[in-house]
């Protein structure tokens, strides 16, 4: 991880990136609220994802992503309330294969977890761009 400024959020952020490198889904939902939204834009069109069973579905993606990098190119956040907006430079391997790809994330807060998360793509790994 480049970038990561050393702030509570960062360090929820680090957090988050370690647990998704171990595959650990389950601690990887706890740091979200039980009604969480997660709209995604991965698939070119948004997926809405709710609540932990949602959640679950959109993140057992994770479980084929090895060797995943970021560096942070853009990073904002608020206190109250208390918000996080980064776009990210990605590599990954999946399937066998190295893929770089850039992601736009935001977070909403409430009591520490997160309750809204943008999860978004803003370079495809074909270079085409969301």
């Amino acid at each position: 991880m480049k970038n990561v400024p050393d702030t509570p959020l960062g360090n929820m952020y680090r957090e988050h990136i370690q647990l998704i490198l171990d595959k650990n889904i389950e601690a990887l939902l706890d740091q979200y609220t039980d009604d969480a939204l997660l709209i995604s834009s991965f698939m070119k069109e948004p997926r809405y994802y709710r609540g932990r069973d949602g959640l679950r579905e959109h993140m057992e993606g994770i479980l084929g992503i090895d060797g995943l990098e970021t560096e942070i190119v853009f990073w904002g956040e608020t206190q109250d309330p208390q918000t996080l907006m980064i776009t990210e430079q990605i590599t990954m391997n999946a399937g066998g294969e190295t893929m770089q790809m850039r992601f736009a994330d935001s977070w909403v807060l409430r009591d520490g977890k997160i309750a809204i998360h943008f999860a978004g793509m803003v370079q495809h790994p074909d270079g085409s761009l969301a």
